[in-house]
This record gives C-alpha cells, structure tokens and sequence, in this order.
C-alpha cells in the first residue's frame, strides 16, 4: 500500500460530475495497479455511483466534502471561503502529502487560484502556466500556456518554454525538444509587442532549444514540440483544435456509413482508420497540467467524460515517476 501512487480527483467538478468522474476513476483503477484514488466530493453520490459496479476498494477511498465550487463563483472568494468544497479538500491532499497530484474537470479560475494558494508554486516561478498535449501528425505537442496567464510577460514565455522542454524530455521522452512561439508570420520581426519582446530573450534562453515563430496552421502537421504563447492565443488554439477535431471525426464517421458502398468501404479500411482518428482525439491524452507547483495539478476541460478522467489520473503517473518538479527546479536554476 506504502508503494501506490495517490492521485485526488474532484468527483464534483465538471459538467457530467460525479457519474462520469467516478467512472474515469474506477477506469484508472483497472488500467495501473499502482494507483489509488482518492474521490473527493460528497459522500452520498459519489457512493451512488461507487455501487455500481465492482472496484478494488483497497485502492480507493472516499474524501467527504460538503460543497462545491461552480464555474461562475469569483475564484478568489471561493477558495477562501468553501474550505469544504471538493476541490480544496482535493488540492489539500496534495499540499499535506497525502496525494502526489489533484485532478479536477471543475472551475478553470478556481483550480489555478487553488493552486498556487495551497500546493504554492515552485521558488522562482513567476507563472505556472497550464500545458495540455494536442496530437499532431507527428505525435503530440505541448502547448503552453492554454489559459492561465492571460497577461503573460516576456519572462513568463521564457519560462514557459523551460518547463514545457522539461515536460517533453521526461514524460513524452523526446529528446532536446523544438521550442517556437506563436506567431503570424516566420519573420522574427512579425508579432505583437509579446512576442516581439519574448523572441530575442528565447534566442539567447540557455537550455532550450528554439527554432524561431510558428504558425497556427503549422501546428497539426507537429512543426514544433512545444508551442509557447500567452494564454488567451493558446485556449482559442486548444478549443479551435478541439472542436475542429470533433467536427470532423463526426463527419468522416457519419459519411462511411452514407450509403451501402460506403458502408463496404468502412468495413475495408475501419482498423486503420480508427487508429488514425484516435490518434486526434484530444480525449486520448489526458489532462493539463499547471506546471511550476510544489505539487502537480490537471485540469481537465468541463465536458470531461470518463477516458479523459482516467488519462488525467494515469498521466500523474509518469509526472511523478520523472520527477518532473525536480527537473524544473535544475532547468530554471532557481
């Protein structure tokens, strides 16, 4: 028991909570035996939905909480005031060590105030930015910030880039990863005042390696491994990427099965190209996680259903296995 990973999850948090929370959870439970899940949120339901079906009670355990956070709650009230709510308690396991991660699909603003109030970032981080991995033709990227910083500086992106090197190197294990800044042309002039200010600093970034501006229609064919920019540029990249994705494995979908010959057609080609559609499914990679914490914390989107929760949990495997805030404490120098 001494030896299983702990990882919280906010059963309460997200548009489908606690029935498909709990079902992500019992999935992570079957997919690693070393994982033990601690399902926070009020006790009643969650044990509701516990009840039906078998789980290996050993490794799961229910944290009462009494509230919970909405979407629409000032986040900075919330967390001062719903010391019950289930993502506190949550973000409280991590903070006393019970917990090595906290998953939550529920409130954005709450979860990153959270964060950095209780778990406490890391000596030297200005901004722990939130990093989801996009599929791409060439894998996966890490795009970094996809909304936490909105008023991100140049020095924030610089440190961006450090981390999201860390993050690529040891949990994806791609070795010296190609760092770029978005941007609406290659020219090194182009940009905003952001990007204009961030480019020469991650030029002369030791420790990174970057090659220079990219493009938002660069970005599904895998032109870098980690995408930095500031918050507002990367969530339209992320929701743009996730709808798109979508709108489009509907429609490949919906056309194989048009007529007869199409039907034929897809019997033909289904196994591969279900394991090319799965390969752009954005639910196939888990969370985001808010790097530079004491602790790690994934934030999952609020239509979150079960393969995205038990990704998210699986995912705080390997962060904890390569000690990913001990590498980000070495890369930044802090």
């Amino acid at each position: 028991m001494a030896d299983l990973i702990c990882v919280a999850v906010d059963a309460m948090g997200g548009d489908h909570a606690p029935g498909e929370i709990v079902k992500g959870a019992l999935m992570a439970l079957d997919a690693s035996q070393h994982i033990k899940v601690f399902l926070v949120g009020v006790a009643d339901l969650v044990e509701a939905e516990l009840a039906r079906q078998p789980y290996d009670k050993s490794r799961l355990e229910v944290v009462p909480a009494a509230t919970v956070i909405e979407t629409a709650e000032p986040p900075v009230m919330a967390i001062r005031t719903k010391k019950d709510s289930s993502l506190v308690k949550a973000l409280e396991l991590v903070k006393n060590g019970t917990c090595i991660a906290a998953v939550s699909a529920g409130s954005t603003g709450a979860l990153l105030v959270g964060g950095q109030l209780i778990v406490g970032r890391i000596k030297g981080i200005r901004r722990p930015p939130l990093a989801p991995l996009i599929p791409t033709a060439a894998g996966v990227s890490l795009l970094i910030d996809c909304g936490a910083n909105v008023d991100a500086r140049s020095e924030h992106i610089v440190q961006f880039a450090q981390m999201g090197s860390v993050y690529m190197e040891h949990v994806v294990g791609l070795k010296n990863p190609r760092v770029a800044i978005v941007n609406i042309g290659a020219e090194e002039e182009k940009g905003n005042a952001l990007v204009k200010e961030s480019f020469p600093l991650l030029k002369a970034a030791a420790g990174i390696n970057f090659i220079g501006s990219v493009e938002a229609r660069d970005i599904p064919a895998g032109a870098a491994d980690v995408i930095v920019c500031e918050a507002f540029v990367g969530n339209v990249i992320l929701k743009l990427y996730e709808g798109l994705g979508a709108t489009l494995i509907g429609m490949v979908k919906a056309g194989m099965m048009k007529n007869t010959r199409s039907k034929v057609g897809a019997l033909l080609v289904k196994p591969a190209l279900k394991e090319t559609l799965k390969a752009f499914d954005t639910e196939e990679h888990g969370g985001a996680p808010l790097l530079g914490l004491n602790g790690l914390v994934v934030k999952t989107h609020g239509s979150a259903k079960s393969t995205v929760i038990k990704n998210a949990i699986i995912q705080c495997e390997k962060f904890h296995a390569q000690q990913i805030n001990d590498k980000i404490r070495e890369k930044l120098v802090l």
